[in-house]
């Protein structure tokens, strides 16, 4: 069996539909999976053991543009038995039509009938986005509740010789920190601060680890780096040379790398988040307006901390200083210090 997955166009959602990979696998052993996704999924999806091909989505988030959907799927005719739609728009669900691919599944979603004829409107019993990816490994009748389903944790594959590469590239900024361990930050978040640990607080945090003789490199992309120079140059003098702003100098692959040599990592809720999680690291995940009920990270070494109880608040600008939310103003980077120990002792 041939299977096609629309999947998501975020990190952090891409890491998750890995669980939904695993359980296919298991329910249709031969089966070959293929990934629609965003370029800059590729690397994370070459990391998947169980993908077999990924195919590049051309059209921007948000982009409608018909035309170019009846022509991708029309190269997709003949190709698959089965397509799984992740995303929950009206437009993601175009392509398998066009395709023709017999089965078409995934949740209701966006006014999918007709589009979508395996579809699958009980989305609320499955409180998890994962648990919502991983029940469309199954067919209808078959579907384990919310209790029982069983989630295999995302993972991502890792090759010595690749990282040693990779620590190659970098090899004069960790020289300059005397190769010491590293405790990764991943200080940036999508929707900028109202989900961000405030930088100044992450600085405090850099300034204990590296007095206790750990360095510090900050990972993110471009538009993060401003805020690693913010917790950079909040630090001594002597104390710089020891804290690594990489935000915007590695590419996706790069930086799988580099957490992967990691001691461990401190995260806003983020995809490098999720990175971080696949990879085994041990992670103090910092969560304020969204929820950690819906879209956790999936590892056993993770101490998530959030002050405030509920579900998703939807904020893009927090209700204090420069952007923050007071939720996460509010985590002491003490109490961050003090989670992190217990992970680095268990």
């Amino acid at each position: 069996m041939n299977i096609l997955i629309i999947g998501p166009s975020w990190v952090g959602d891409m890491m998750m539909s890995h669980s939904l990979y695993q359980q296919l696998k298991k329910n249709y052993p031969n089966c070959q999976i293929d990934v629609m996704a965003p370029d800059w999924c590729r690397p994370l999806l070459s990391r998947m053991p169980e993908i077999r091909k990924a195919i590049t989505m051309p059209l921007g988030h948000g982009a409608f543009e018909l035309r170019k959907r009846y022509d991708l799927g029309k190269d997709l005719q003949n190709q698959y038995d089965m397509a799984i739609v992740l995303p929950n728009s009206l437009k993601s669900a175009f392509i398998p039509f066009f395709a023709k691919i017999p089965v078409r599944r995934g949740w209701k979603g966006e006014m999918r009938y007709g589009l979508l004829n395996d579809l699958r409107n009980n989305k609320n019993d499955y409180p998890m986005m994962v648990q919502r990816y991983v029940a469309l490994a199954y067919e209808k009748g078959r579907i384990p509740n919310a209790e029982k389903i069983k989630i295999d944790y995302p993972y991502l594959s890792v090759e010595k010789q690749q990282v040693e590469q990779t620590l190659t590239q970098f090899e004069k900024q960790f020289a300059y920190a005397e190769n010491r361990e590293t405790i990764g930050f991943c200080p940036g978040a999508e929707f900028g601060p109202a989900k961000r640990w405030p930088h100044y607080h992450y600085a405090k945090l850099a300034q204990l680890l590296i007095e206790r003789g750990y360095s510090i490199t900050i990972f993110g992309s471009a538009k993060d780096n401003t805020v690693g120079e913010e917790i950079r140059t909040a630090l001594s003098e002597e104390q710089q040379r020891y804290c690594i702003n990489l935000a915007g100098q590695t590419n996706l692959n790069q930086a799988v790398d580099l957490i992967s040599t990691c001691r461990a990592v401190v995260s806003n809720d983020s995809g490098l988040m999720h990175i971080a999680a696949a990879l085994g690291k041990p992670l103090v995940a910092l969560y304020g307006p969204t929820s950690p009920q819906y879209t956790p990270p999936l590892s056993e070494k993770v101490k998530i901390i959030r002050l405030i109880e509920g579900g998703l608040i939807k904020v893009r600008k927090g209700d204090a200083e420069q952007g923050y939310h007071q939720s996460l103003i509010d985590i002491q980077p003490e109490t961050v210090l003090s989670e992190l120990d217990k992970l680095l002792t268990e």
